[in-house]
């Protein structure tokens, strides 16, 4: 109250008051505000209310009225005592708040401070008033910023801008710790709550406040990168068992500093007022001189001392001039770093090491199909170890945005994420906890950084601000263009983002981020997170960003997994744009590509296979169920990353520009690799679960059987706690989609005879069997069969050497073991084989079927020998001349007339299919005129609408397929539509 007398009290003559009638009564709240939070006496309860309403009235101004906006944001009174109070409340703030004093001085004596809770409910109502005044005036010099270059000018000036940081210390270390102790009752948990939650809006109103000092300035946005960037440890953690990347962090350091400090100059009409507010301090009006400017932090040696010399100095750096190195400096680095112009010769230098291998030219080849072969070998023969994934040798591999709304907008608060690293998938509550060694989920070691806790503190929209401005600090759409060295600032300060271990955690974070939000692709911090990605691929760090995010337990890690995702949504905007008319463009994609997929050959498909492998070691009883080597969770995630890698092939292989590498590279071999691995190491899930199995697909598989020993079967455990049984659900059709889409044809309508190289391709591996596999409906994989035969059509047309090897199938039809003596006399069943190498080949297949889905083996129907193609249309021709007599038979036989019927038109029908199928084939005018007799004959004995299914079984070179002849082929034009064929 004394210092509002005295003020009053001085001569007006002394000082001019220019001021408005607003900018008096704010200035007026803020010395008063000023001795409230310092708890003075003389202020009682009609002080503070008036207080209230004119910050009220200021807050309401400041959104509705430029020109009031304006008048207060060029006021460096208001800023002087904005900072004064923010300094001061601070302090006694965290004092109030936390645990550890605020002070980095030690303790003067050895009394235990109070708990974080005891504490925060101790001084409840001064903290809610506090946090309030504090909130509201944040808000209002937020809104004084938008008129961006002097307001910003003066917020620096006052250093205004290092108590928000400050505060973002403050409210990061108390929102992130939550409260201490359980037991207190409902009344004081509600307080805690309220504290915490008023924290979490001033951490928000800052996170605003930064971003709008920062936008369109890129002193600013470079000041705001060197304190969110460096923290106390000057040096970089090492990545896994990757090379160092030798970056001396204390040099990067003082080089910014010094950077800074050159380019100082401020903007003239700042320059103007401050140097007119400087003046009058003398006068003893005013909240006192302006700090002094800074100077680089660690640099004794620099020779700029005066005021003036800041000038010069901004001068100097608005000149053209070639960068310049000279080592020989070392000993005056300010000099040094003066003739190089640029930010940091160190950052370059770095840069130019881990940017992508290919960057200049190809220089790392892909892998090729022989080596990967090798690898899923080496990993397969480990598999039932301890799993630990190997490592990936280093050599493989838009408009300004402006905060200008009420405080009151972003009170809205959602479930807090602070546990989200430990969310439970599964949906299971009260389960043990997980293993120590799987509590770091998505990181390994300490996080650091001033911002890297955010995104477990704020939900999606509180978080918005921290998005827009790293956005804002790096995307090359909001930069101000080339300095005078030829630098581009932004593509600096997205390479320093990547260089500094505080920059790398939080790009983690927000990335886990989208996945524990569960953020769509239209949501707004997913599209601002694709446009940083995107800045990284334009700056060739993207195969940086992925190792630097790898987690050695996992085949894919969640962030990555996430990473992966957003250039997928990258890569899907590039489809039907004339981007690639650039060749720059086409080049740095293709490279991207490049690097992904040497990944995924080399280290994800290997690994998974190994995984497939030790389920199908299981499934066969070659080994215990309790020596699969991960759980459940590593199961799941690994699927995770496989899913986004398909997908992310998809995306390639849907760009015409594109399609052409996966066909150069072989693609084909790791998609039919994983469809022979998962048909081996996972059951199918039938249509209608068999009775008493515990789940569809699945049998027992304990190496002593207990119903051998006497006693009952145990009831099997539920699938989550069985990960060997893990069904890698929809992992096959996103295979069946991407091998589709390269054997179609190439040409826009995507119609006519089949790719020939990817033909020759799925021959030369193996695929058409797998693909034949397909055919059998698995509740895992919707639409399995339709996509499979659309994919075996493309395969199939113009390629000979397929259409042979399916001649040469062998069909089988197994007989039931209680009818075997009967079997080969009943003429409903298919008993015909074509010309094959000889018959052990028949044998081992009827053995290997059951054995392939885990059944057990039983005798089998023999297979008469028959000659020709015409033998077996004729014996069609005549099954389905005596389809009466085959009735009549059965009904003697004791069968229902209606089921004896229906028997026989379903094996009429899969006779009337497998002509069909005879009919594509090259032939002679003689078989096709038997072939259509024998489709005529059918036709009039077996109904149109004949409901059921059949199975019939091939076999070639001991490998087996079993086909499912359904009528209902519904499905078949979604699956077009679905993998691009129209």
């Amino acid at each position: 109250m004394e210092e509002v007398q005295e003020v009053l009290e001085r001569p007006r003559a002394a000082r001019p008051n220019d001021m408005t009638i607003e900018e008096r009564n704010f200035n007026a709240a803020l010395i008063l505000l000023e001795s409230v939070i310092q708890r003075k006496p003389g202020f009682g309860s009609k002080t503070r209310p008036e207080i209230k309403n004119i910050i009220a009235k200021t807050l309401e101004l400041s959104l509705n009225r430029a020109i009031v906006r304006e008048r207060l944001a060029r006021n460096v009174d208001i800023w002087m005592r904005l900072e004064k109070i923010f300094s001061l409340a601070i302090p006694l703030l965290a004092s109030r708040s936390t645990r550890e004093s605020y002070s980095e001085a030690p303790a003067q004596n050895m009394v235990e401070t109070p708990e974080s809770a005891t504490l925060i409910l101790k001084n409840y109502e001064s903290l809610v008033e506090d946090l309030n005044y504090l909130n509201t005036l944040l808000v209002i010099s937020r809104n004084m910023l938008a008129i961006k270059q002097t307001a910003q000018e003066i917020c620096h000036a006052v250093h205004f801008n290092n108590a928000i940081h400050r505060l973002i210390i403050l409210c990061v270390t108390v929102t992130s710790k939550g409260y201490d102790g359980e037991n207190v009752n409902e009344h004081d948990r509600g307080r805690l709550n309220e504290v915490s939650e008023l924290y979490k809006k001033l951490l928000v109103t800052s996170l605003q406040h930064t971003h709008n000092w920062t936008m369109g300035n890129d002193r600013f946005k470079m000041s705001f990168w060197f304190d969110m960037l460096f923290d106390n440890d000057l040096h970089n953690d090492p990545i896994h068992e990757l090379p160092q990347d030798d970056l001396r962090v204390d040099i990067v350091y003082k080089e910014v500093a010094n950077w800074m400090f050159r380019h100082s100059e401020r903007d003239r009409v700042a320059a103007g007022l401050l140097d007119k507010y400087s003046a009058e301090v003398e006068l003893g009006c005013t909240p006192g001189p302006l700090p002094r400017r800074e100077v680089p932090p660690n640099s004794p040696d620099s020779p700029v001392e005066s005021e003036d010399e800041f000038e010069k100095d901004g001068e100097d750096a608005r000149i053209s001039t070639a960068p310049v190195w000279k080592p020989e400096l070392e000993h005056d680095k300010y000099e040094q770093d003066r003739l190089y112009a640029r930010v940091s010769h160190e950052i370059d230098i770095w840069w130019k090491r881990v940017r992508d291998a290919n960057y200049e030219g190809w220089v790392v080849q892909m892998e090729t199909v022989e080596s990967a072969k090798q690898r899923a070998e080496d990993c397969k023969n480990t598999a039932m170890h301890r799993y630990i994934p190997r490592g990936h040798d280093a050599d493989q591999y838009d408009h300004d945005e402006q905060y200008d709304e009420p405080a009151g907008d972003d009170t809205s608060i959602q479930a807090n994420a602070e546990d989200r690293s430990d969310l439970d998938e599964n949906g299971e509550e009260g389960e043990e906890e997980e293993e120590e060694e799987d509590d770091d989920s998505y990181v390994e070691g300490p996080l650091r950084g001033l911002l890297t806790e955010i995104p477990n503190i704020l939900d999606t929209k509180q978080i918005e601000a921290l998005h827009m401005t790293v956005k804002a600090c790096i995307v090359d759409s909001m930069g101000s263009g080339l300095t005078a060295a030829g630098e581009n600032l932004q593509k600096t300060r997205c390479k320093m983002f990547l260089a500094l271990d505080c920059g790398k955690n939080l790009l983690r974070e927000m990335l886990v981020f989208i996945a524990v939000w569960e953020q769509t692709d239209q949501q707004f911090i997913f599209q601002i997170t694709a446009q940083i990605i995107e800045s990284f691929h334009h700056n060739a760090l993207l195969p940086y960003a992925w190792n630097s995010l790898r987690i050695l337990k996992d085949i894919v890690s969640p962030a990555q997994t996430v990473l992966l995702r957003l250039i997928n949504y990258m890569f899907r905007a590039r489809k039907d744009s004339p981007i690639y008319d650039d060749p720059r463009d086409y080049s740095r994609d293709a490279k991207l590509i490049h690097f992904l997929y040497n990944y995924f050959r080399c280290r994800v498909v290997p690994d998974c296979i190994a995984l497939m492998y030790a389920q199908a070691q299981i499934r066969t009883n070659a080994a215990h169920a309790s020596d699969f080597p991960v759980d459940l969770w590593d199961m799941e995630r690994a699927k995770d990353g496989l899913s986004q890698y398909l997908d992310f092939i998809s995306v390639i292989a849907d760009i015409p520009e594109m399609r052409h590498l996966l066909i150069d590279w072989d693609a084909t071999y790791e998609l039919v690799a994983l469809l022979k691995a998962l048909e081996q190491g996972v059951a199918r899930k039938a249509l209608v679960p068999s009775p008493g199995s515990g789940t569809s697909g699945d049998r027992s598989y304990s190496a002593e059987d207990p119903a051998d020993n006497g006693h009952p079967r145990p009831t099997l455990p539920p699938l989550h706690d069985t990960p060997f049984k893990f069904p890698w659900a929809g992992i096959k059709i996103q295979i069946l989609i991407i091998l589709t889409s390269l054997v179609a044809p190439s040409n826009k309508n995507r119609q006519g005879p089949g790719n020939p190289t990817v033909q020759k391709q799925l021959l030369d591996h193996g695929g058409i069997m797998p693909l034949l596999n397909c055919c059998v409906y698995d509740g895992h994989n919707e639409y399995l069969k339709e996509r499979a035969t659309l994919c075996i059509k493309f395969v199939m047309e113009g390629c000979e050497e397929a259409q042979k090897f399916v001649r040469e199938l062998v069909p089988i039809r197994q007989a039931q073991a209680q009818a075997q003596s009967q079997a080969a006399t009943q003429p409903g069943q298919i008993q015909t084989q074509l010309p094959t190498r000889n018959k052990a080949d028949v044998q081992d297949a009827q053995q290997a079927r059951p054995a392939a889905n885990g059944e057990t083996p039983s005798s089998t129907e023999p297979v008469p020998e028959a000659g020709t193609r015409n033998a077996i249309i004729d014996q069609l021709a005549k099954m389905a001349a005596d389809g009466k007599v085959a009735i009549a038979e059965r009904t003697r036989n004791g069968m229902d007339e209606a089921e004896a019927t229906a028997e026989v038109q379903r094996s009429l029908k899969l006779a009337e299919d497998m002509v069909k199928s005879l009919q594509n084939m090259d032939m002679d005018e003689e078989t096709r005129a038997k072939i259509a007799e024998a489709v005529k004959k059918m036709d009039e004995k077996a109904s149109s609408n004949s409901g059921g299914s059949s199975k019939m079984t091939f076999s070639s070179q001991n490998q087996v397929v079993t086909l499912s002849s359904d009528e209902d082929d519904s499905g078949i034009e979604g699956a077009q539509e679905d993998a691009g064929i129209h």
